[in-house]
Parts: structure tokens; C-alpha cells; sequence
């Protein structure tokens, strides 16, 4: 594992108390730097805390990230705890299930946006203006390659990714002379608790799609967001960056 520099950093990753979220985490940690998990499950989130704790300098909230109070509560706290915030990794999604469009009850419909595609603008938004008074910040948005190429029986779960693909860019335009950076990474399938929202139909087609024959590892999703988040990044901005073992076309 090559060694980044995020000593004095404080990161917040949503989704944090598991999968691609957690992985990311312990990068973070792993790095130097400090970590804040927003998640919404209680049990799992508190767990993650506690490791990580043991390896640096870790907190954790406990939220429904499409609350903007609750948002705005948590992000008070964690500044309150860490005295900074300097990056924004959106990761906290969910499936939706699969099932042809026609058929998604609308309340489904709107879970997947809210999950996927409001939660990330209402963190972000919370945020930001920490980011512009800092005069330096990362946010790195999960999407998927979904959200490129459109999944069948998941027009949801792709229309939310393909959504946070365009917020990704019109918000880095916005950041672009403030010393804040915004990109996005879209990842193929990880063999994550995501998994169990699938049909194993759904799954056997996502791995058909893929020409390296696996499923990406959360590590390896992991590595890509830590180095967006770094100041070894510095002049990518409103990018996309593919990690889909050659499914993407473009």
C-alpha cells in the first residue's frame, strides 16, 4: 500500500460503518489522518468507531443524512470534536432493489434519491462553507458506472448515480477558484452488504459486464478516493474517475 499524507486532515465518510465507507476510513486513518463516520445504523456505526479509535483519531454520528437538521447538527458536533473539516467523501448508498421501472413503487423511487442523490447535496451544502473558510478541501462523490451506462431493473439506483455524476460537476465549477476539488469515482460492483438488496440475477449480470472477471475490492475503490482527497491531488476537478475493471466505455 502506497502511503498518503492526510496528517492533520479531518475527513468525514458517509456510509462509514461499512464496506466501500469503512475501507475508506481505515485509509484515512491509516494516513494520519482523522475521521468522522456519519451513518445510520447505531450498532455497526459505534463498532467502526471503536476500531478505528484504536488505530488514530476517530468519531462517529449517528443519522439520517437526507435530514438537513440532522446534517447540520452533526456537522456542528464533528467540528466541535475535531476543530476542522477538510473533506467530504459522499459514500452512503443504497440498490433499491431490482425490478423493471414500470414496477418501482414510487415511494422506492424516492428512497434511492434521497439516499443517493439529496443526502450528498444536503452534506455537501453543510460543508462546503468549512471548506471555503479553510481555503483548501476535497470531496470525493461515490457514483457508480451505473450511472454512465444504465443498469436494467435498477433505473433508480442508475438515475440517482447518473445524478451525482452532474452535481459532481456543476459543484466543482462553483469550487473551482476556492481551493476546494470535487470529483467523483465511478466504481463497478463490490462484494459489499449491498449485495443482499440484489437479486442474483442482477448480480451474475454486473460480474458479465466486467472484462477483468471480478468484482472490484473495497481497498481498491478505497485507494482511488484517499488520493482524490489528498494534496497529492491538486488540479482534477469535476472528474470522473472510472474503476470498473474496463466496463466503462467512456
Amino acid at each position: 500500500m502506497n502511503q498518503l499524507d492526510l496528517k492533520g486532515r479531518v475527513a468525514i465518510v458517509t456510509g462509514g460503518a461499512r464496506g466501500i465507507g469503512l475501507a475508506v476510513a481505515r485509509r484515512v486513518v491509516a494516513s494520519g489522518g482523522a475521521v468522522a463516520i456519519w451513518d445510520l445504523d447505531p450498532g455497526k456505526t459505534e463498532e467502526s468507531r471503536a476500531a478505528l479509535a484504536a488505530e488514530g483519531q476517530a468519531s462517529a454520528e449517528v443519522l439520517d443524512l437526507s435530514d438537513e437538521t440532522a446534517v447540520a447538527e452533526a456537522t456542528s458536533r464533528t467540528l466541535a470534536r475535531h476543530g476542522r473539516i477538510d473533506i467530504l467523501v459522499n459514500n452512503a448508498g443504497i440498490t433499491g432493489g431490482n425490478t423493471p421501472s414500470w414496477e418501482i413503487p414510487a415511494a422506492q423511487w424516492r428512497r434511492v434519491m434521497d439516499v443517493n442523490l439529496n443526502a450528498p447535496f444536503i452534506v455537501a451544502s453543510a460543508v462546503v462553507p468549512h471548506l471555503i473558510a479553510n481555503g483548501w478541501g476535497r470531496i470525493v462523490n461515490v457514483a457508480s458506472v451505473a450511472g454512465k451506462e444504465g443498469n436494467p431493473n435498477a433505473a433508480h439506483y442508475s438515475a440517482s448515480k447518473a445524478g451525482l455524476i452532474g452535481y459532481t460537476k456543476s459543484l466543482a465549477k462553483e469550487l473551482a477558484t476556492k481551493g476546494v476539488l470535487v470529483n467523483c469515482v465511478t466504481p463497478a460492483a463490490a462484494k459489499t452488504d449491498i449485495f443482499a438488496q440484489m437479486t442474483e440475477a442482477h448480480i451474475g449480470f454486473m460480474l458479465s459486464k466486467i472484462p477483468m472477471g471480478r468484482f472490484v475490492e473495497p481497498e481498491e475503490i478505497a485507494s482511488l478516493i484517499c488520493w482524490l482527497a489528498s494534496p497529492d491531488c491538486s488540479f482534477s476537478t469535476g472528474g470522473v474517475f472510472d474503476i470498473s475493471g474496463g466496463r466503462a466505455t467512456y
